[in-house]
């Protein structure tokens, strides 16, 4: 398995992760509709918490994407 990973190119890894990212942001983005519903427990200051979560992980995302689309490697530098 390690050599699998080892054997895939940096920047298709760091894609991964950025995938990676934008489905978290995915579910942080569901979280929030869902408290501000009333479905789950949650006050403001939650909401207020995880909206910042939201702007850093979808920002990450953005920015790991344009890296790999422009084939430079930010993640794995040695």
């Amino acid at each position: 398995m390690i050599d699998f990973i080892k054997s895939i190119p940096p920047v298709n890894l760091q894609a991964l992760v950025a995938l990676a990212l934008f489905g978290a942001t995915l579910l942080i983005a569901r979280m929030v509709v869902n408290i501000q519903s009333g479905k789950w427990p949650g006050g403001p200051m939650f909401v207020l918490y995880l909206r910042v979560l939201l702007g850093f992980l979808f920002a990450s995302s953005i920015g790991l994407g344009f890296y790999c689309f422009a084939g430079i490697d930010i993640l794995f530098n040695k």
